[in-house]
C-alpha cells in the first residue's frame, strides 16, 4: 500500500517505545540521590528504592501506543505522596518541553487520579486506556483498576455522558466519509469513534471493535500519519491541498483513490458505532418489549429489531433480504446485524430477470424514505447491494471532491431516492420516480459524461429488475435528462422559445416530464443546501409550466410583463432599487451595462452574487440579485441602495473602489481550474448564448460585464448561478445592431476578451 517498506503502524509502536526508553531514562534520572556538595547528581544503587511510590504513565496516543509524527505527549505522574515529587516532575518536564514536543503533563496521587476521573469524561477515557511506562507498577495498576471499576459501577450516567459528548462533537465536525476537508479525529466515524467504542467495551456493555472497524482505524491512523509528514505538523483536518501528497505517502494513485478508502473507513466506523450506540440504549432506557409482531412474510420484529421468523430458511427464498429490508424501513427499526449477517451470507442470488415481488419490495424500501436510508446502509456494509446491483460497485464510496455536494456518490444516490419518496402522490408512475432517482448518477462510475453513460447503466440495470421495455425507455430518458430543467432553468432564456421547445423535444411526454420535475426537486435537496433554493425552485416550476403547455398542444404563456411590485419601482423613471434581506431588485430604463455596473456596487459592499437573473420587459430591464454577505454583517441597505441608484444614473464611478478591493484581498493558495467561455450554438434564434464557468470572486460579474461593453455587446437576458466556489453565469448578448454573432473573428475576438477579463 505505501511506497515506505515499512508500515506506519511499526514505525509508530517503533516511536512510541523509543519514547518509552527516554522517559524511562528521565525517571530514573530525576530520582537519583540528592544533589551532592559538587552540584553533582550520582545514581541511586538502590533504583527500585529510588523508584518507589512514583510512575510515569503514559494515555491518550502514547498509552496506545500510536503515536503519529506530529503528535504531543500525554502524560501522567502518580505518586504516593512522596515530598519530593515537585523536584521529579521538574525534572522530567524540562527536558521534554525543551526538546519542543508538545506535552500535556499532571501529577497527581491515585486518589487524585481517581477523583479527577469521577468528574472529567476526558481524564476518565486516558486512564482506561492508560499504559504503565516506568516506575513503580503497582501505583498505576492499582489507579487503572479503581477507574475502571468505577467506570463499570456508574456505566450507566457515564455512558450517556459519553454519548452526549459524542454527539457534540459530530455535529461541529461533521461526517468524516463526506466531507470534503475532514478532521480525521473528531468528525463523525472518525478516530475518537473507535476511542468511544473502546471505552463503552470497557464497561463490559458492548463488545469492543471487531476486525473491520480495527482495520478501517488502522487506515485512519495511517492517513494521519501520513499528513503528519507532509505538513511537518501534528494536524488533524485533510485539507485540499495536502491530499495528493498524503495519497503519495501512502502509495495510492491520488486524493480521489485516498477520499475513497477514507470514506469506506468512516463509514465501517460509523456503522459499528451506531451499532454500539444501540447496545447502550438498551442499557440507558431499558429492554425493548420482548414478543414477536409479524411484518412481512418470514420477517418479524423482536427486542425493538427486524429478525427472521421461526423456521424461515434463507436459502430457499432470494427475496426475502429485500423483503426483510422493505420490512425494516417501513416499520422504522433497524434490521437485527445477525440477522443481516444470516441474509448476507445464505441468500441466493435473485434471478434475472427478477421477478415481480424483488422489484415491489425494492421499490417499497426506497418508498419508506428517510427511513430507508440507514436499512440501505446496512445492506451496503454486509455487501449485500453490491451482489443486488453489480454496478453499485462503481459508484460505492466514491467521492465527489466539489463543495455543492454533501454526499459520496452511492449516499447522494440514496438520499435522492429517500427525498423522491415525498413526490410519489404527483407523478402517475412513483416506481419509475424511486427507481430513476436510485440509478440518476450512476454514470458517475463510468469515464465520459455521467447523464449519457448513466443512461446505459439504468437501460441494464433496468432490464435486470425485469422492467417492461417501455419502463426501461422512461427510467433511460428521467437518467439521461436529470439534469435538464434545473440547468435550463438557470442557464437559458425562459421566454426564449427555443429554449422551451429543445426541452419538449427532449422530454417527449407529460409522463416523463412530471417525473424530471419531481426528480430535480430530490435531487437538488440530496445534493446540498449550494444546489437548491427557492429561486431555482421557482425557476424550475415556470419551466415546467411552460413545457407542459407544449406538450399540451397549447400555445406557450406570453412573455410576462412587470409584476405589481416593479411595475411600481418603474414609475421612478431613472431606475429604482428594492433591498429586502438577500434580495435585491433593480428595475430601469434598458440600457447597455446595466447589469454589470449594479453587479459592480454589490462588489464593492462585500456582497457575493449567488444567483441573478436579468430580462427586459419592453424598454424596462429588471435585474434580481440573490445576494450574501462575503463575511460579517451585511452593507447598511441605505448606503447600498444610494449607490446603485448613483450607478444608475451614470453618477459614480465603481471601478476605482472594485480596484482597491482587488488589491486587499488575499491571493487563493488552493489551486483552481483555468476559466471556461462557451459560445452555445443553436440555443436561440435571437441572441448568441455565451455560457462562462470560472472560480468564484468578488467582482467577476462586472469584470465579465465589461468585457462585453467593450466589445460592443448588450446583454439582452442573463442567468447568473454560484454552485459552492465555482461560478457558471450564462448570457444572450446581441451586437449594437440588436442580432446574434454570426462573425467567426468577432466571436473568436469576444471569448479571448472575457477570458482575459476572468485572469
Amino acid at each position: 500500500m505505501r511506497g515506505d517498506t515499512r508500515s506506519y503502524a511499526a514505525a509508530r509502536k517503533e516511536r512510541a517505545a523509543d519514547i518509552d526508553r527516554w522517559l524511562t531514562d528521565l525517571l530514573r534520572t530525576a530520582c537519583g540521590t540528592p544533589y551532592g556538595h559538587n552540584g553533582e547528581t550520582t545514581r541511586n544503587v538502590d533504583e527500585r528504592g529510588a523508584l518507589s511510590g512514583v510512575a510515569l504513565v503514559a494515555v491518550g496516543s502514547l498509552g496506545r501506543s500510536e503515536l503519529a509524527p506530529g503528535s504531543d505527549l500525554d502524560l501522567v505522574l502518580l505518586h504516593n505522596g512522596r515530598d519530593d515529587v515537585a523536584r521529579i516532575a521538574d525534572r522530567i518536564w524540562y527536558p521534554i518541553w525543551d526538546s519542543g514536543v508538545g506535552l500535556d503533563h499532571s501529577v497527581r496521587t491515585v486518589d487524585e487520579a481517581a477523583k479527577v476521573a469521577r468528574e472529567d469524561l476526558k481524564a476518565v477515557l486516558g486512564l482506561i486506556q492508560a499504559r504503565h511506562v516506568a516506575g513503580d507498577p503497582e501505583l498505576t495498576r492499582s489507579a487503572r483498576e479503581i477507574v475502571l471499576a468505577e467506570w463499570r459501577a456508574d456505566s450507566r450516567r457515564r455512558l450517556g455522558e459519553l454519548r452526549d459528548a459524542t454527539d457534540k462533537r459530530a455535529e461541529a465536525s461533521g461526517e468524516l466519509a463526506f466531507l470534503l476537508e475532514p478532521d480525521l479525529k473528531d468528525a463523525r466515524g472518525g478516530i475518537r469513534d473507535v476511542q468511544a467504542m473502546q471505552a463503552v467495551a470497557a464497561a463490559w456493555v458492548a463488545s469492543a471493535p471487531g476486525p473491520r472497524v480495527r482495520e478501517a482505524y488502522e487506515l485512519l491512523l495511517d492517513i494521519r500519519h501520513g499528513l503528519h509528514l507532509v505538513t511537518a505538523r501534528g494536524a488533524d483536518r485533510l485539507v485540499l491541498q495536502e491530499q495528493d501528497a498524503v495519497a503519495g505517502n501512502l502509495g495510492l494513485l491520488d486524493a480521489e483513490a485516498l477520499m475513497r478508502r477514507l470514506a469506506e473507513a468512516a463509514r465501517t466506523i460509523g456503522h459499528a458505532f451506531d451499532a454500539t450506540w444501540r447496545t447502550v440504549d438498551r442499557l440507558l432506557t431499558g429492554p425493548a418489549p420482548r414478543g414477536r409482531r409479524p411484518l412481512a412474510d418470514g420477517v418479524v420484529e423482536h427486542g425493538g429489531e427486524v429478525v427472521l421468523a421461526r423456521g424461515v430458511n434463507p436459502r430457499k427464498d432470494p427475496v426475502l433480504i429485500l423483503r426483510a429490508a422493505a420490512a425494516a424501513a417501513e416499520a422504522g427499526l433497524p434490521l437485527a446485524p445477525a440477522t443481516v449477517t444470516t441474509l448476507a451470507a445464505q441468500s441466493p442470488p435473485l434471478p434475472v430477470p427478477w421477478p415481480d415481488e424483488a422489484r415491489d419490495a425494492l421499490v417499497a424500501l426506497l418508498g419508506a424514505g428517510r427511513a430507508a436510508v440507514p436499512v440501505w446502509e446496512e445492506l451496503d456494509q454486509a455487501g449485500v447491494l453490491v451482489r443486488l446491483l453489480p454496478d453499485w460497485e462503481r459508484v460505492r464510496h466514491r467521492p465527489q471532491r466539489n463543495p455543492v455536494h454533501r454526499y459520496t456518490v452511492d449516499r447522494h444516490l440514496i438520499e435522492a431516492a429517500a427525498g423522491a419518496a415525498s413526490f410519489t402522490r404527483e407523478v402517475s408512475r412513483p416506481d419509475l420516480l424511486l427507481i430513476s432517482a436510485l440509478l440518476h448518477d450512476i454514470g458517475k462510475g463510468y469515464p465520459g459524461d455521467h447523464s449519457t453513460m448513466g443512461a446505459v447503466v439504468a437501460r441494464d440495470i433496468g432490464t435486470r429488475m425485469g422492467l417492461p421495455p417501455a419502463d426501461v425507455d422512461i427510467v433511460e430518458t428521467v437518467v439521461r435528462h436529470h439534469l435538464l430543467l434545473p440547468e435550463t432553468a438557470t442557464r437559458r432564456d425562459l421566454d426564449d422559445p427555443v429554449t422551451i421547445s429543445r426541452v419538449a423535444e427532449a422530454v417527449g411526454s407529460r409522463e416523463v416530464l412530471e417525473l424530471l420535475a419531481a426528480l430535480a426537486v430530490a435531487d437538488g435537496h440530496a445534493t446540498g443546501p449550494a444546489a437548491w433554493n427557492s429561486w431555482k425552485a421557482s425557476l424550475v416550476a415556470d419551466l415546467v409550466r411552460r413545457v407542459r403547455s407544449v406538450l399540451s398542444g397549447t400555445p406557450l404563456p406570453p412573455a410576462p410583463s412587470l409584476s405589481v411590485e416593479q411595475a411600481s419601482l418603474a414609475r421612478h423613471g431613472g431606475g429604482a432599487v428594492r433591498i429586502n434581506g438577500g434580495a435585491v431588485t433593480v428595475v430601469a430604463p434598458d440600457r447597455a451595462g446595466l447589469l454589470w455596473r449594479a453587479a459592480g456596487v454589490l462588489a464593492a459592499h462585500r456582497m457575493v452574487v449567488r444567483a441573478a437573473s436579468a430580462a427586459s420587459a419592453g424598454s424596462t430591464a429588471v435585474i434580481e440579485f440573490s445576494v450574501i454577505p462575503e463575511y460579517g454583517s451585511p452593507p447598511d441597505p441605505a448606503t447600498l441602495e444610494a449607490d446603485l441608484r448613483l450607478v444608475l444614473a451614470g453618477r459614480l464611478d465603481i471601478e476605482q473602489r472594485l480596484a482597491r478591493r482587488t488589491r486587499s484581498l488575499r491571493p487563493t493558495r488552493v489551486p483552481v481550474a483555468p476559466p471556461r467561455v462557451t459560445l452555445v450554438d443553436d440555443a436561440s434564434n435571437t441572441a448568441t448564448v455565451i455560457e462562462v464557468r470560472a472560480h468564484d470572486r468578488p467582482g467577476l460579474l462586472w469584470r465579465i460585464g465589461r468585457a462585453f461593453g467593450e466589445c460592443g455587446l448588450d446583454v439582452r437576458a442573463a442567468c447568473v448561478e454560484t454552485l459552492g466556489a465555482e461560478a457558471v453565469d450564462v448570457f444572450y448578448v446581441v451586437d449594437r445592431a440588436g442580432r446574434p454573432l454570426t462573425d467567426e473573428v468577432q466571436r473568436a475576438q469576444v471569448r479571448d476578451q472575457v477570458l482575459a477579463a476572468l485572469r
